[in-house]
């Protein structure tokens, strides 16, 4: 370990800082270019909806010298405060295999422990964010976790959706939304007065977390949602956006519904929104029915995830 290096509190005026050094240590294709985006989002505080509590963070940076060369970033459990997340870890390039990482792991189980953490995931923490797990390329940050004695517990993958003009993503819609208006069902884009009636949707058939992702979706720029209803009842929806805006995320349709293909024109309505800001891919993310969305949108897995937890 360099013998200069000290570990510090991440305090706002280190930021510009941090994300320099992501910019430099996630070299992934979209992760670099999303940087900022994802440091600021990773560092969201305060109520989160349908949460056990209120959304605690902590983070911390490694200094040698001057320079910031590593930092990892920590929050409390949406579900269970008891558990503790690593939601970013990242180290310079040039200062790897030096000690570092495990330093800064280190560091965060503690400050995170100080938070009544008695178990902590090298997890994503929806509904706020940055990736499922750790990407199996991140082979370094694989290494400190191992060494640092987690173990993993579950993987997970990310589809990519081809946005290029021609691409099934965005094979029109209108014939099929015609066939769901013939049985009464409307598709259209969702506004901030739907978001009641979408959260307590996603709260009452799937995920509570979702409802969080849903508000963060609807009337901001680059994100949005799309919905099917009938007779003033919600069927389906689709969000991208949430987390940044190359992802697409949650959806969800009512068991009552599946069958009509609403999933599928919710699906490629939100996937042209994203083209037509100048995207040429989309990211689905921590995805559940690959063989959906390879069949409504030609996509194919491209990320793995390892996910990783450790009693403390």
């Amino acid at each position: 370990m360099d013998r200069d290096l000290s570990l510090t509190e991440l305090t706002p005026d280190l930021l510009p800082a941090v994300v320099d050094l992501c910019r430099a240590a996630l070299d992934l294709p979209g992760d670099a270019v999303e940087a900022e985006r994802i440091v600021a989002r990773l560092r969201e505080t305060g109520p989160v909806p349908g949460a056990a509590g209120p959304r605690r963070t902590t983070g911390w940076v490694a200094v040698s010298g001057s320079s910031v060369i590593g930092v990892v970033l920590g929050s409390t459990g949406y579900r269970d405060p008891a558990v503790g997340h690593v939601d970013l870890i990242a180290v310079d390039p040039a200062h790897r295999r030096r000690g570092v990482g495990r330093a800064l792991l280190a560091r965060i189980e503690s400050a995170l422990a100080g938070l009544g953490a008695g178990e902590v995931l090298l997890a994503g923490n929806p509904p706020i964010y940055a990736w499922p797990g750790i990407d199996v390329r991140y082979t370094p940050a694989i290494c400190a976790a191992l060494a640092t004695g987690y173990e993993q517990h579950a993987t997970a993958w990310n589809m990519t959706a081809d946005l290029t003009p021609g691409s099934l993503a965005l094979a029109p819609t209108g014939p099929a939304e015609a066939r769901l208006a013939s049985v009464g069902v409307t598709v259209r884009r969702a506004g901030p007065e739907d978001v009641a009636a979408l959260t307590a949707f996603a709260r009452g058939h799937f995920d509570a977390g979702w409802s969080a992702e849903i508000t963060h979706s609807v009337g901001r720029p680059g994100a949005g949602c799309h919905l099917a209803e009938r007779d003033g009842e919600i069927l389906g929806f689709a969000a991208y956006g949430s987390s940044r805006p190359s992802w697409f995320g949650p959806m969800g349709t009512a068991p009552a519904a599946r069958g009509l293909g609403v999933g599928g024109v919710l699906l490629r309505r939100c996937l042209q929104d994203q083209h037509a800001s100048g995207l040429t891919s989309a990211e689905i993310g921590w995805v559940g029915p690959v063989p959906f969305y390879s069949a409504n949108a030609g996509a194919r897995i491209e990320r793995v995830f390892f996910l990783y937890r450790k009693q403390l």
